[in-house]
């Protein structure tokens, strides 16, 4: 189902839905705060294998250095969650990317996440520089 996002109209989105399966859900019976951690993270990596390609990948990896996160909304057992991510600013080595969790279409948790780049050969933060900026836009 797509649904009207959070996602600036101007941005590169990307989306996935999935069904809340019972390893997700905790003693309280809803979805547990962690698995929407691993759905952030999964949208993450969703959206920048689209992205890239073999050279940047050869040259360049992302590490998560913060995670803010909103729970505003429950999610049960079966429920169809739609999960939808956008890169926000890049600024240094920093990017920020933006992710909304949503069941049917009532948001239910959202995040922003810092991300830092660094270079696979010396293994420590580099500049963001126009290669990553042009896929991110």
């Amino acid at each position: 189902m797509m649904i009207k996002s959070l996602a600036p109209e101007n941005t590169n989105s990307y989306q996935f839905t999935l069904k809340v399966k019972p390893e997700d859900i905790d003693v309280l019976n809803h979805v547990n705060n962690v698995v929407y951690l691993q759905w952030i993270n999964e949208a993450s990596e969703k959206h920048w294998a689209v992205l890239t390609n073999e050279t940047i990948d050869s040259m360049y990896f992302w590490v998560c250095i913060r995670h803010e996160i909103d729970y505003i909304g429950e999610a049960f057992l079966n429920d169809e969650i739609t999960v939808v991510t956008w890169v926000g600013e890049c600024s240094g080595v920093k990017s920020i990317r933006n992710v909304a969790i949503y069941k049917e279409s009532k948001l239910i948790c959202k995040a922003k996440t810092t991300w830092c780049l660094v270079d696979v050969k010396t293994k420590k933060p580099t500049r963001i520089r126009e290669d990553v900026l042009v896929l991110l836009a």
